[in-house]
């Protein structure tokens, strides 16, 4: 068994991207690969193949490697519902939420869980590409950590350390990430790779020179800064260029919540020609727009009440009165009904929330979380529909009469108002399929939207950055660690 690990020098620094490439390019080699990361700390998840729910990175990655993505492949996934606590997810399956000291009590339980993933997929797959969680120089996190150092410990495995060149730095990031690691830790990192370069590359061989012989470790290559490299995002949102808002555009706006989730939503209007998507600021009066949409919340009765509070009701209202449409998502629908009821503080404390009226509906949150992938038809023009639910919410009323997408066997999901101009649905990825993307875009005002096959942009923005990863990168050296790397792959009791 070969695996090899990622881990960044910080935060944000490719770590995600890398192991995209790498199980691209392994993929091509004719190799049975599989991403992993141990645990996962993000509010963009995906449903997978056997009905679990993971980070949306690991299944964008898991699609990179031409496979399905299941539950193995980030088993320990936490959603954060506040500051100080985040909702535990292991093997899929939410246990509740945990405070940061109780979570810490619980890792030597969640270390069982990621060493039983990693074996199974050791069982089925030629090669492993792990992928670690922040830094491994976080030190008040080095107790118990199941998330970088801790992991390769404990399966003896190779390390690749990255950096980001783009935010500056890079290498008081790896010298200083090497000098807090532990010695055993230390010799395990093979050598480095250095992320988003932009300009002369001659300009940066002194600097390799000089970490090389500093560090004793090679620099396997410099990836360069992929301008328009567009893939979903772990959980960081992307803000659009400055030429965004050119006139002639669809003008969408969604307000960034203070917990929002699944913002990879929208990414297919964010990235089509005729669409101006900005997530704007919700402490602020909106900008005129002609459509408005309500995302997903990972506590949407606290986000509520954050919207309530900045004065959204009435930017919606004033929105609708003229002519604009509202679209919510998940959370952001349930919050368009009449209340929002949490009878076992799921998602905080117990109580009842007023909603913003517009649907005659009404939503309670129970502890049975609904994961599925399915397939439809929107009702708008009949267009073909697909994407996952991820909800605890359970919404009734009349509204839900008039629904947004018919799904299999009948099943009806969301609703669209009396009047046409407010639609919801529990559906993330709805603006996924082109013809679905379309329909909805006409409904909001644009005349002859064009049918952009986001999937099909999503597969070529892979090969374009498995280009870039055999091109700019020793994968010898790289993957050679694999090899030479002792008893790399056998458990250590």
């Amino acid at each position: 068994m070969r695996t090899l690990m990622i881990q960044g020098a910080s935060s944000d620094a490719g770590k995600s991207t890398l192991v995209a490439g790498l199980c691209r390019v392994l993929r091509r080699q004719g190799l049975r690969v599989a991403p992993f990361k141990p645990q996962n700390m993000s509010l963009n998840s995906a449903v997978s193949v056997d009905g679990g729910e993971i980070g949306r990175a690991q299944a964008l990655q898991a699609q990179a490697a031409g496979i399905a993505p299941t539950i193995d492949m980030n088993p320990v996934l936490l959603k954060p519902e506040s500051d100080t606590r985040a909702q535990v997810i292991i093997h899929g399956r939410a246990l509740g939420a945990m405070g940061a000291g109780e979570y810490h009590d619980y890792k030597r339980i969640a270390r069982e869980a990621v060493l039983a993933s990693y074996r199974r997929l050791q069982a089925n797959y030629d090669i492993v590409i792990v992928e670690g969680a922040g830094s491994p120089a976080e030190i008040n996190l080095r107790e118990g950590d199941i998330a970088n150092m801790g992991f390769a410990e404990a399966i003896d495995c190779p390390v690749a350390l990255i950096a980001d060149i783009d935010r500056g730095g890079v290498f008081a990031h790896l010298v200083g990430t090497l000098a807090l690691l532990r010695p055993s830790e230390h010799s395990r990192v093979h050598g480095f790779v250095i992320n988003r370069f932009r300009g002369d590359i001659g300009l940066l061989q002194g600097g390799l020179d000089w970490l090389e012989r500093y560090t004793g470790k090679p620099v396997f290559g410099v990836l360069p800064y992929l301008h328009g490299l567009q893939l979903d995002a772990e959980d960081g949102i992307v803000r659009e260029p400055a030429d965004a808002h050119a006139a002639g555009r669809l003008q969408v706006l969604v307000p960034v919540l203070p917990r929002i989730s699944n913002h990879t939503d929208f990414d297919p209007l964010r990235l089509h020609p005729q669409v101006s998507l900005r997530y704007v600021d919700g402490t602020r009066p909106p900008p005129g727009a002609d459509l408005i949409i309500l995302p997903g919340s990972k506590n949407v009765r606290a986000d509520l009440a954050w919207l309530l509070q900045h004065g959204w009701a009435a930017h919606l209202q004033r929105h609708l009165r003229l002519g604009g449409k509202l679209v919510g998502i998940c959370g952001g629908f349930q919050m368009l009904g009449r209340s929002i009821a949490d009878p076992e503080g799921i998602e905080g404390p117990i109580g009842d929330s007023a909603g913003f009226g517009f649907l005659d509906m009404r939503t309670e949150l129970r502890g049975c979380k609904q994961l599925l992938n399915v397939e439809g038809t929107l009702c708008l023009e009949h267009a073909p529909v697909s994407g996952y639910e991820i909800h605890a919410g359970h919404s009734e009323g009349p509204a839900l009469e008039r629904p947004a997408v018919i799904l299999g066997q009948g099943r009806l999901d969301g609703a669209i108002s009396a009047d046409g101009q407010i639609l919801g649905s529990y559906l993330h990825g709805l603006f996924e399929r082109p013809a679905a993307c379309a329909a909805l875009l006409r409904w909001s005002g644009l005349a002859q939207p064009l049918e952009v096959d986001h999937p099909a942009r999503r597969e070529q923005m892979l090969d374009r950055l498995a280009d870039a990863v055999e091109h700019s990168l020793d994968l010898s050296r790289l993957l050679g660690a694999l090899h030479s790397h002792g008893s790399a792959g056998a458990l250590q009791s």
